[in-house]
């Protein structure tokens, strides 16, 4: 981002208290060598994982297993010129310990389509990065 550009830099817990307001994210990864975006809802844990719940046969769970990822979500105001991005990237995994698929089910994301076996996936934050845009203000006008 450049000086005056109309953005400004969201630091880290900025990053991730906005993110916890947001109720749908994409989530990016590969598929066939290609980029692929889902929507997708989610919440964050404790640490700024980004948990997202789907079904233990879906193509999301195999696809991201293991893998980098990036997830974004965000928030436009169109009438203002104004809002808001953030991306995590970092690996993905499917959660697999007991204990832990135990206390998410209680605290983790709700499904918006349950299915019978479920998994959560789990990405950790190695890269948060933000911007908002500011009233569609720049140096060059507005």
């Amino acid at each position: 981002m450049y000086p005056n550009d109309g953005f400004r830099e969201l630091e880290r817990q900025e990053c991730l208290r906005l993110l916890a307001k947001a109720p749908v994210g994409r989530i990016v990864h590969t598929r066939q060598a290609l980029p692929a975006v889902l929507p997708v809802n989610f919440c964050l844990d404790g640490d700024g994982a980004v948990l997202l719940r789907t079904s233990a046969a879906s193509e999301l769970a195999r696809a991201v297993a293991g893998s980098v990822v990036a997830f974004e979500a965000d928030e436009v105001d169109a009438a203002r010129s104004s809002g808001w991005s953030v991306v995590v990237t970092g690996r993905a995994t499917v959660v697999t310990d007991p204990a832990e698929q135990e206390r998410l089910a209680r605290t983790g994301p709700r499904s918006w389509v349950p299915s019978p076996e479920e998994v959560f996936v789990r990405i950790e934050p190695e890269l948060v990065t933000g911007r908002e845009l500011v009233g569609g203000r720049t140096a060059y006008g507005a």
